[in-house]
């Protein structure tokens, strides 16, 4: 395609609540932010709206758009409300179970009415095949023809829209599920069909057979998505590059979005994630817990030694943060934790004690204050009433909030029935909303080894300045930066990406002085894989390879990430992988076996393509020197000060380099809004960001 003469960037990130967008034009360094509801009905139109608001806004032509970055919540929100299509799932004869009986292990061990996750089909909708591999790839029984032809005719008569096809130990040998995917295709050529020997060609078959019915679940989703989405960009005259974030903060094109959309689960979050590591560094600070509060989820995420943390499996859909509470996904992931806690999580009344979420009021109708019909108060409704949201300049003054609305919602469902202020059950909202956070950052940091005493807390999303400095004051967080563009900041990160693409495999090779042909042999294969999508995602600059693979000593149930030497793989190459290895579970446990031998499971290459989108962070002051940027007073609501009491309120465009000031005070701009407590002390960064020394002790 031919390029613009005048580049600007776009990128959007589509949440539950709200859609941001992010604008920068590279000619000028300018950046303009936007933000507007969300249509969950049809994430497109609120896309379409958004950008023709900011396209007159700012007098771009849809030609001069050079790229579009996109993070997206359309295949989360397929898994977590359930509205995939109809899917078949093609097992072993003998597996068909794997899927509903899942692991032994409960997520809460004195739940005597536990419910276990709901697969994403029907038992009814599980079909075997006679066939069988071993763990070596050799066949133990030949697929029969006539169980494949009866499977075929199942899903004909069905009438699915989707098939998953995984095998016992079909990552050793896949060639039996191409056999299914060559015969469906024969009846059904445009039905999209997802192989485990591709989508995850790992052992352990739960989480095997759970990613690949996963994919297979939202594949027609995403499929028409991304159609009409490309569709609907075409007709406003934006021809340009579009490029979707996956779960491992990379981005990709929309071909190779559609063929493993499950990749993009935690598009937006890993942006999100991608954003606090750029201000990290600009800060200078490498350890970092972020913190993103939106309208409908909090995403919890950390940063060590300045990368974001990957982990090869986690899980989407889980009850109150418990492992094994959510539907497992063995894909490359940054480090994340989303619970169901954001500006519309509903509050209610339970046993005369507060409750909050994680049901959302979403962004239709939304809490009460917008005034579009809701009935249930929420946690931007008690926020209202604490006085820390200012109504007449909600999301910039695009809307407007109806505070006596907000009042008498709060006062309806949970003062009058505990028998509580409007403004103390407003203050329970809050708190309880803080409490259900705080325990989130807990499995973060506390239980996953990090003392957050050590670490940075970045916050950003609409609504986590609102709440990020009483957090970090019950974990003992030292220091908060409130990002220039806090309210967009996952759109922000997105222009902050790099294209990546990952590949994965196991092969159990014992780490011997003989080992590096294996070694070699692996890489060999991945590095095919990993060619081909570099093919198709049209870039010509040379990539950064790494490697790391999932080690263990023999014997071991399980493995660690342990990131591997780069180079050419040469006969010392085991001896390398050991060193690192040993050094690394010195570092993680306190000790190692020397006498114990060493294996490793799953392989990983990753290749990294630098973009040339980055956000050049500018933050232009329309702040003189010696103009006060206080706007006003306001009273709100703190209890170190015994309740409600006056405070300064601050426009943050008006905010200068060097500025320094003291809480209480509440900081306005467009997209968010920031409650710095009493005793905190703000410095304003040279990029713009608020420095937050967290200065009060509960």
């Amino acid at each position: 395609m031919n390029r613009p003469t005048r580049p600007v960037q776009i990128a959007f990130d589509i949440g539950g609540t709200f859609t941001d967008f992010v604008l920068q034009d590279s000619a000028n360094g300018g950046m303009r932010f936007w933000k507007v509801p969300s249509t969950p009905d049809d994430p497109s139109r609120a896309v379409l709206s958004g950008l023709s608001d900011l396209l007159e806004e700012t007098g771009v032509e849809g030609p001069d758009v050079d790229v579009i970055l996109h993070a997206t919540t359309v295949a989360t929100n397929a898994i977590i409300e359930r509205k995939g299509p109809r899917t078949a799932f093609i097992t072993t004869r003998g597996f068909r179970d794997i899927i509903i009986m899942g692991r032994q292990k409960r997520y809460d061990t004195f739940d005597v009415y536990l419910t276990k996750p709901v697969p994403l089909v029907d038992r009814k909708d599980v079909f075997e095949v006679d066939e069988r591999v071993d763990v070596y790839g050799e066949t133990v029984k030949s697929i029969d023809p006539a169980s494949v032809e009866s499977v075929v005719d199942a899903i004909t008569d069905g009438g699915y829209e989707s098939a998953a096809v995984a095998f016992i130990h079909a990552y050793a040998d896949g060639s039996h599920e191409r056999v299914v995917r060559d015969g469906i295709a024969a009846r059904h050529p445009d039905m999209p069909i997802s192989l485990s020997s591709e989508v995850s060609p790992k052992m352990r078959e739960f989480e095997r057979f759970s990613t690949t019915l996963a994919n297979a679940y939202v594949k027609p989703v995403v499929d028409r998505y991304l159609g009409n989405l490309e569709g609907a960009l075409k007709e406003r005259g934006i021809e340009s590059d579009i490029f979707i974030m996956q779960s491992n903060a990379g981005l990709v094109p929309p071909e190779l979005a559609r063929d493993m959309p499950i990749r993009i689960v935690e598009s937006g979050p890993a942006a999100g994630v991608m954003m606090c590591g750029v201000i990290g560094r600009e800060e200078g600070r490498r350890n970092l817990l972020t913190f993103d509060m939106g309208g409908t989820t909090a995403k919890l995420g950390a940063i060590d030694g300045g990368e974001p943390a990957v982990m090869a499996t986690f899980e989407v859909a889980m009850i109150n943060c418990r492992p094994g509470s959510g539907i497992p996904l063995n894909i490359s992931a940054v480090e994340l934790l989303e619970i169901g806690a954001g500006g519309g999580s509903i509050a209610r009344t339970n046993l005369g004690l507060i409750a909050v979420g994680p049901e959302s009021a979403g962004a239709d109708p939304g809490p009460i204050s917008y005034g579009q019909g809701g009935t249930e108060p929420t946690v931007t409704d008690a926020n209202l009433v604490l006085g820390y949201l200012n109504p007449g300049y909600f999301n910039g003054g695009a809307m407007s909030l109806d505070r006596a609305a907000a009042e008498e919602g709060i006062h309806r469902v949970i003062a009058d029935p505990l028998g509580l202020t409007t403004g103390e059950a407003a203050w329970g909202v809050h708190t309880v909303a803080n409490a259900n956070m705080e325990r989130a950052m807990r499995v973060v940091s506390v239980e996953r080894g990090r003392d957050p005493r050590d670490y940075t807390l970045v916050s950003f999303g609409g609504a986590g300045p609102v709440h990020t400095t009483r957090i970090a004051r019950t974990l003992g967080i030292p220091e908060i930066i409130i990002p220039y563009g806090a309210g967009v900041g996952s759109a922000v990160g997105l222009l902050e990406a790099d294209s990546k693409i990952d590949a994965t495999l196991t092969r159990v090779i014992r780490i011997r002085p003989d080992a590096a042909a294996d070694i070699a042999a692996v890489y060999e294969q991945l590095e095919v894989r990993v060619q081909a999508d570099l093919a198709r995602l049209g870039r010509a600059e040379e990539p950064k390879w790494s490697r790391y693979a999932y080690m263990r000593y023999v014997g071991q149930g399980y493995e660690r990430k342990v990131d591997l030497p780069d180079g050419p793989i040469r006969e010392d190459y085991p001896d390398k992988i050991s060193e690192v290895f040993v050094e690394s579970y010195l570092r993680n446990y306190g000790f190692t076996d020397p006498d114990a031998e060493i294996e490793a499971i799953d392989w990983y290459l990753v290749a990294t393509v630098p973009s040339n989108y980055d956000a050049l962070h500018r933050f232009e002051s329309v702040g003189k020197a010696g103009e006060s940027p206080v706007v006003g007073r306001r009273r709100a609501y703190f209890p170190e000060l015994d309740g409600f009491a006056e405070c300064d309120v601050i426009d943050r465009y008006r905010l200068r380099e060097g500025d320094t000031f003291e809480g209480p005070a509440i900081v306005e701009e467009r997209e968010s809004t920031t409650v710095v407590l009493p005793g905190d002390e703000v410095t304003i960064s040279p990029s713009g960001h608020m420095i937050v020394e967290v200065g009060y002790e509960d």
